[in-house]
């Protein structure tokens, strides 16, 4: 399986939980933490992470600011809402739930 499709249809989630976790960073730092954390299994192309991040805005899941970095360069930093911590809560949830029944399966077949 290809780096990138192992992440498919979980970006939001990891999103959310990293922001939750480490409190507001900027686009960059979110890519590098889901990286690092996955040991390098999963890739997020900035094409996909940005209109995520737009996308989770939109809907109220994330706030974003302009912040001035360590290094004096401008980015925009994004920072979890209480919205997205209810998103949080309920996608982890159903991750866990439906990660486990795979999990059986694979077991049980």
């Amino acid at each position: 399986m290809a780096r990138s499709d192992a992440l498919q249809g979980s970006l939001h989630l990891l999103v959310l939980k990293i922001l939750a976790r480490r409190g507001p960073l900027h686009g960059y730092a979110i890519t590098t933490q889901i990286e690092e954390m996955s040991e390098n299994v999963l890739r997020v192309e900035e094409g996909s992470l940005y209109p995520a991040l737009h996308r989770m805005e939109e809907e109220g899941l994330i706030k974003a600011e302009w912040a001035v970095t360590p290094h004096n360069r401008r980015a925009r930093v994004y920072e979890v809402t209480s919205a997205g911590r209810q998103q949080l809560e309920a996608q982890e949830a159903r991750f866990h739930a439906v990660t486990g029944a795979v999990a059986h399966i694979l077991e049980h077949a």
